[in-house]
């Protein structure tokens, strides 16, 4: 039986803004805000966010939806945050910000971290064979030779800025800095600072740093933050935030998880083998595994999970929504001479009334939504986008449709490898989150393109949210993780469609070929 309601103040904190959203404790979204935050890209390989800029759109985001008055401010509970992933804030003594965060997409540090990890004698796939195995061993996983782990942003800044290296006094991954500034407490947990490679995670009751890792990085162990559980109390809020947001001054603050062990549990898929894709400015494909295994060839492992005594297999597609983002702003709707509309419609609705109108196939046209690289299932750096098999025909619904069907046939190229993974265990039904997930026609293509029935979780673009909801209303003793299934909703359930298996599957097959057949032509031009 339900106990009275309660609520937690969820944060979903992505590359493209932040959302604030007031969610019970059995997951039930009562209603959300969003603000986003600027992105800053350099030719060097550079990506960066303004951590004040993510602050100022949490403060925002929250007084405007606690000032809605839709619950009794006492019966708000707690904070939780999610956030996105892989990157860096170094803080002062005092939790200053030094400089803006490097985010996942930043690559600067590939050079050092390629040098890093390459062997004297024999390399595997860029690897040293040797110190490869001892990170494989004790991680599960190894620094990404993009550069764009958290433990290459670190070692960027040693070597390029060794002023703000010398000045910081913690390394912080995104979602521990959110915790910082709601309480002034300063701490990781061991699923946040996975990706930096310097914990031991063979033994999940007791994840610790690994003091031989960080001496074969060479960073100070003392600029790392101490660490805590995912769903541990931090404290409660402080004072100061308290009062900018109206909340009760005891109201606690539940050390969460970064975006995409939030989403596996936001998502409902909490089973061992259930698997969820989300489709946000990334995208991705996870599942919880009782067992901690790697595969580096195909840059995928098991990692820690947010959900304690499990591992989470994760992987990661780095341009998805963004790829329409990038339709919409660059081509479509660019904002120059060619377009002079003071207001821009709902152009993502549009794309998906064009896309209904376009038979599967797209005419044969195929994109490839490689737009930054890509993580997996290759990790490559230099690879890039591009919509191959244009004629004079080729129209806008044609190039739209080619979009969607190519970031899922990606998926499917990541999907291939996931099920290996567990010894080619078929993963079906898929969840569907991200806010690419409330396209229906989407959701379809991904059914057909996959072969699999895909569940169009409720609420999708809340996944993230409800993740931290779900890990606040665990740690407070209101339900527990087994719990989380019967508490999901789906809005639909979509079949794949036999008379489009045909088409998707001879276009994959070229879609393999693109990559096979280029790969080194860009390496030549991006390398």
């Amino acid at each position: 039986m339900k106990m009275k309601e309660k609520y937690i103040l969820a944060h979903d904190h992505g590359t493209s803004g932040s959302k604030a959203a007031l969610i019970s404790i059995y997951g039930d979204v009562i209603d959300w805000e969003f603000q986003e935050t600027p992105l800053y890209l350099f030719d060097n390989g550079g990506a960066e966010q303004d951590p004040e800029e993510w602050w100022e759109a949490i403060i925002s985001t929250s007084t405007k939806l606690i000032d809605k008055g839709l619950v009794p401010i006492d019966d708000i509970i707690a904070v939780c945050c999610s956030s996105q992933w892989s990157g860096t804030v170094p803080v002062d003594k005092d939790g200053n910000n030094l400089m803006r965060a490097m985010i996942w997409l930043d690559s600067r540090g590939q050079p050092i971290i390629k040098k890093l990890m390459k062997g004297r004698f024999i390399n595997l796939s860029g690897y040293g064979l040797m110190r490869g195995l001892k990170f494989l061993k004790i991680t599960g996983g190894g620094p990404a030779l993009s550069g764009k782990d958290p433990i290459a942003h670190i070692l960027y800044l040693k070597k390029e800025r060794p002023d703000i290296y010398n000045k910081t006094y913690k390394f912080l991954e995104c979602v521990d800095y959110l915790n910082l500034k709601f309480t002034g407490k300063i701490a990781a947990s061991t699923v946040s600072m996975v990706l930096h490679w310097c914990t031991d995670n063979r033994d999940l009751t007791n994840i610790d740093y690994h003091d031989k890792l960080i001496n074969i990085f060479g960073i100070d162990k003392e600029k790392l933050p101490r660490l805590r559980k995912c769903g541990e109390i931090l404290g409660t809020i402080s004072k100061d935030v308290a009062d900018k947001l109206g909340l009760n001054k005891e109201t606690k603050v539940i050390i969460g998880a970064p975006d995409v062990p939030s989403a596996a549990i936001g998502s409902g898929a909490v089973k061992n083998y259930e698997a969820h894709v989300y489709l946000g400015t990334s995208s991705w494909l996870v599942y919880h595994v009782p067992f901690k295994k790697t595969d580096i060839s195909h840059n995928m492992a098991s990692l820690p999970s947010a959900i304690p005594d499990r591992y989470l297999l994760c992987t990661e597609q780095e341009t998805a929504g963004a790829c329409l983002k990038f339709l919409k702003d660059n081509l479509i709707y660019h904002e120059d001479e060619l377009l002079k509309e003071e207001v821009l419609p709902n152009v993502f609705k549009i794309f998906d009334k064009m896309v209904e109108d376009v038979p599967a196939g797209s005419s044969n046209l195929i994109f490839t939504p490689w737009l930054y690289g890509e993580r997996t299932p290759i990790e490559n750096h230099s690879i890039r986008g591009g919509l191959y098999n244009i004629t004079l025909k080729t129209n806008r619904g044609d190039i739209i449709r080619a979009v969607f069907e190519g970031i899922a046939y990606n998926t499917r190229w990541v999907l291939k490898w996931a099920e290996k993974f567990i010894n080619n265990r078929k993963l079906d039904p898929i969840n569907m989150i991200g806010g690419g997930a409330i396209s229906n026609i989407w959701c379809q293509i991904y059914a057909d393109v996959l072969n699999r029935t895909i569940r169009q979780v409720k609420n999708p673009i809340q996944s993230n949210a409800r993740g931290a909801a779900f890990i606040a209303s665990v740690a407070l003793g209101y339900i527990s993780f087994d719990d989380i299934p019967k508490y999901i909703k789906y809005s639909n359930i979509y079949k794949p469609n036999p008379e489009n298996r045909k088409i998707y599957d001879e276009l994959f097959e070229e879609y393999l070929e693109i990559y096979k057949n280029n790969k080194e032509m860009f390496e030549r031009l991006n390398g």
